[in-house]
């Protein structure tokens, strides 16, 4: 890889934090890109979420998805989104990369998972062509996928904002060790995590959706494996408070998880078990706020209406770990 210029060196968060600040102060012009995703003709939506999964069937890949089949049935779920690491151990190496088929399209073949895919990139994705996971040339192998770097999906009475986190981590420029990561279209990274910062910024300011559901492939707050996510927790978090998200949704650690937080209403939800998990550590969480903590395989699953969301949370086997309720009027007493 050819040497950063000062401005594609990396960000220490006192530089990010004045980009934190700076865009509460300016109004932003600029604006992502939006897909329109319709609710049921009751009102209601249901969808899956799934993350870190694309590894050739592999480490009971093909299990999980089997289960989602059958879940994504039961619920009739509209819709499937990816919290990222779509594909191990390095991304795709091109459009015609064969693990598409291998580990996307011959495993998600259930019929009721012939639903569009929200996806989002994950660091793993980022160590192959990224770009390849963005081109419209994987949607017309399969209709159903959907990947973006940033975006909105809004769905009626949800908006769902979808964010590229790789980039604001600073070891993966810093110390990327025997990696080497796609840069193409990041740098320079000052200009590029500014400009998707005041991005989310302006779109969450003017969403009128009852509900704000943010994704991205990284940790704000986790007792996993890779743990809190500081540039996160820094920078992200702040601009989330402020227009009152409600879940933050995440992938990262292989592990199912949810955390509340005494000084945030936001609840901070972990499916990364779409395939190889079991690390077998857990940090130490306040246990009034680590609802559940399940080191394996799975995944979760919504069902939401205007004022009510359900979430649950599933391992392999199908059997139900974790179930929350929510509803808007409990928020509003928060």
């Amino acid at each position: 890889m050819a040497a950063h210029t000062l401005l594609d060196k990396p960000l220490q968060f006192s530089s990010l934090l004045a980009i934190s600040l700076f865009l509460f102060l300016v109004p932003s012009i600029a604006e992502l890109q939006r897909f329109q995703q319709s609710a049921k003709a009751d009102g209601s939506l249901s969808f899956l979420v799934i993350g870190d999964w694309g590894r050739h069937g592999l480490y009971n890949q093909t299990e999980v998805a089997l289960q989602m089949g059958t879940i994504g049935e039961k619920l009739d779920i509209d819709f499937i989104i990816s919290t990222g690491d779509n594909f191990y151990e390095d991304g795709l190496t091109g459009t015609d990369d064969p693990a598409f088929n291998e580990s996307f399209i011959d495993i998600y073949k259930a019929k009721s998972l012939q639903k569009l895919w929200y996806n989002v990139l994950g660091n793993h994705d980022y160590r192959g062509d990224v770009e390849a996971q963005l081109s419209p040339i994987l949607r017309e192998k399969d209709s159903r996928w959907i990947c973006s770097r940033s975006y909105i999906v809004n769905a009626e009475f949800v908006d769902f904002f979808f964010i590229d986190t790789t980039p604001f981590v600073d070891k993966y420029f810093i110390n990327p060790g025997n990696q080497t990561y796609d840069w193409k279209g990041i740098l320079p990274r000052y200009q590029y995590l500014s400009r998707t910062l005041e991005d989310l910024d302006s779109a969450l300011k003017d969403s009128k959706a009852n509900w704000k559901i943010v994704i991205g492939h990284h940790t704000i707050k986790s007792a996993g494996h890779h743990g809190v996510t500081e540039e996160l927790l820094v920078h992200l978090l702040p601009i989330l408070e402020a227009h009152s998200v409600d879940f933050y949704v995440n992938g990262h650690d292989h592990c199912l998880e949810h955390i509340t937080s005494s000084d945030s209403k936001i609840q901070f939800l972990t499916s990364g078990g779409g395939s190889k998990a079991w690390r077998g550590d857990i940090n130490w969480w306040n246990p009034d706020e680590l609802k559940l903590y399940y080191d394996g395989q799975g995944f979760m699953s919504f069902q939401m209406t205007q004022n009510t969301a359900d979430m649950a949370f599933y391992d392999v086997l199908g059997n139900i770990l974790h179930k929350w309720s929510i509803s808007k009027e409990a928020i509003s007493t928060m």
